[in-house]
């Protein structure tokens, strides 16, 4: 059984060979450079300009030439064999035979997910190698792999947010076929696979799209990257199709099962009807049979985006990456003040709030950069929540890029996954934490312009300039090159690590934590949800407790340094302890423990 996303962009193969389309409003004429045949494509309305070509198959390279000038690859490329600069190649998406046909995915809230970088997470760093990892996850009791963006990228080595051709996959972890073998095998052993997409900008070098649809940008919306996308422009619908088209075309040809959605805070639009919307709605229509989610990160905080219906089902988005939780959660972990940490001040009543309301952000005004943010989020049920203690950003942001592991000690750590694990919430690994792995995960990239290079070396120091530890030159200097081969070489997971002592008890720890999870939290956190609540026993201490049809979830944990006394309901039965509690009437909670608890009606 084939798989093919129909799209009005790029190469699609036909009855009469392959027809070429492309968007060139900009351009004078455009030329069809395939094989050595160089042929002057048809104009049409809008801009677009179109070609089928008899004779060509899956296999044959192609670019098209703007105005007899300059040469570049299809925006809508299925491949790009030789990086993006090369010339892009046909795909019969349909080629490819799959066996998942009975597969529809997963209830969300079954969902444990597991974030991977493809390039660093296997020593080889390819699609075909992560899939030899999935019995790992399978037997680890993990749920969805997400996957860091793999849209094609400059060069071979990257993180993946700079990507400028959105429908290739990045040549340097395999062919489109080795990755639909991951999602096939993935889904052969019920793990769900998403992907992470950005849709707020392209990455610095390799976009050609500004000289033949200049339209496709525009000064009015400025973003960290420049010209914002013209999601509100004159050709907005063309504009809003490429990338709408995009998330279709992973979600059916690929047959992902979700997207996350990156920094959609950064995406300005000022329809009557936001980009953000649009998306969710046309997925939600286009795929009405499917379980697929749809997941955002935005520092804005937006409720509107995450609002249910009756019965509790997403309008619109599924859930958002929840960043509010992690930064109480490290600053509880490591003291540390600096940065945006600065806004959790009191790490005990944020994480209390994020536990039980979502957001710790809910309107509030920011101590890091004065502005409020956030929206009233206490209705929502846990679920609208991604929840994390470590990810790609809060690890790879860091000037070394150190995970929480080298942070924290290893008691606290091990509560703040109990609470990362068991919540009601949906919980995120960061590949490698369920051993505490002792890899960094840095900033790298792998551009051939070398002023970008520098560029990006230089703005990268200068970015911790005006943090404690780097007020000096030298100490910005110490600062690993994001440039270089070894910022990369470093990231590479070690599985050798898995056996070893120190992180085997880890790693039995989380196994363990996640059969719990599945055996218990999930069943009752899957019924309608029936709100929460949550106080402060002592002033560093918290109690939530979660309640829902089939039953409530309670968790309580004592972070500072003196005992702290918890009453207890009858129906409480303990299911998980950070160490052994004296059960009565009232619990006594010792310095940094912590117990779930719950109450089946």
């Amino acid at each position: 059984m084939g798989r093919a996303h129909r799209m009005p962009f790029g190469a699609q193969i036909t009855d009469g060979g392959v027809q070429f389309s492309l968007w060139a409003p900009s351009a004078g004429t455009v030329t069809l450079h395939v094989g050595d045949r160089r042929l002057t494509m048809t104009p049409e309305k809008g801009g677009w300009h179109r070609l089928t070509c008899p004779g060509v198959a899956a296999g044959a390279l192609y670019r098209f030439s703007i105005d007899g000038d300059l040469e570049i690859p299809d925006p809508a490329s299925r491949f790009q064999p030789s990086d993006v600069d090369g010339p892009s190649m046909v795909v019969d998406p349909e080629a490819f035979a799959w066996s998942d046909s009975e597969w529809n995915g997963r209830p969300w809230e079954e969902t444990v997910l597991y974030e991977a970088h493809v390039g660093t997470a296997t020593p080889e760093g390819t699609f075909a190698a992560l899939a030899g990892k999935l019995d790992h996850l399978l037997d680890l009791g993990v749920t969805a792999l997400e996957l860091l963006p793999i849209a094609d990228f400059p060069g071979d080595r990257g993180w993946g947010y700079d990507g400028v051709l959105h429908y290739a996959p990045d040549h340097a972890y395999g062919s489109p076929d080795d990755l639909k073998r991951l999602v096939d095998e993935a889904h052969r052993r019920g793990i769900m696979v998403f992907l992470d997409v950005v849709y707020n900008h392209f990455g610095p070098s390799g976009n050609y799209l500004p000289v033949y649809a200049e339209s496709f940008f525009t000064e009015r919306h400025q973003t960290l990257w420049g010209a914002g996308i013209a999601y509100d422009g004159e050709a907005a619908h063309v504009v809003r199709d490429y990338f709408i088209h995009n998330a279709l075309y992973w979600l059916e040809e690929y047959h992902f099962d979700g997207l996350r959605f990156d920094a959609v805070h950064a995406i300005a639009d000022d329809s009557d009807t936001h980009f953000i919307a649009d998306l969710a709605e046309r997925i939600r229509t286009s795929l009405p049979e499917r379980r697929v989610h749809l997941v955002l990160e935005n520092n804005a905080n937006e409720v509107r985006w995450l609002e249910r219906d009756d019965s509790q089902s997403p309008l619109l988005h599924t859930a958002q990456w929840n960043d509010d939780i992690h930064h109480a959660w490290h600053r509880l972990l490591t003291g540390e003040i600096e940065g945006y940490y600065a806004d959790y001040e009191e790490p005990v009543r944020h994480l209390g709030r994020c536990l039980a309301e979502g957001f710790a952000y809910q309107g509030e005004v920011s101590a890091h950069d004065g502005i409020a943010r956030g929206e009233r989020s206490a209705h929502l049920p846990p679920s609208a929540f991604v929840a994390f203690v470590q990810n790609h950003d809060q690890i790879g942001n860091r000037a070394f890029g150190e995970r929480i592991g080298a942070l924290a000690e290893p008691a606290k750590l091990s509560l703040a996954r109990a609470g990362l694990l068991l919540s009601p919430q949906i919980p995120l690994l960061f590949m490698g934490e369920e051993w505490n792995a002792s890899t960094p995960f840095q900033y790298f990239v792998d551009f051939a312009d070398p002023e970008l290079s520098t560029a990006i070396r230089e703005g990268r120091r200068r970015e911790f300039a005006g943090f404690g530890a780097f007020t000096d030159e030298a100490a910005q200097d110490s600062i690993p090159d994001p440039t270089s081969e070894q910022a990369f070489a470093q990231s590479r997971l070690d599985w050798s690590e898995i056996g070893q002592v120190g992180h085997k008890e880890v790693l039995a720890e989380t196994r363990d934590l996640l059969r719990i999870r599945h055996e218990t939290i999930t069943p009752i956190a899957s019924s309608t949800y029936e709100g929460a609540a949550w106080e402060r026993p002592a002033p560093e201490a918290i109690d939530v407790r979660w309640r829902f049809a089939a039953g409530s979830l309670r968790f309580i944990a004592n972070f500072g340094q003196q005992e702290v006394r918890f009453g207890r309901s009858p129906g409480d039965t303990v299911v998980w302890a950070s160490r052994d509690v004296a059960l009565g009437d009232e619990m006594n909670l010792a310095s940094w423990t912590s117990v779930m608890l719950l109450d089946r009606r």
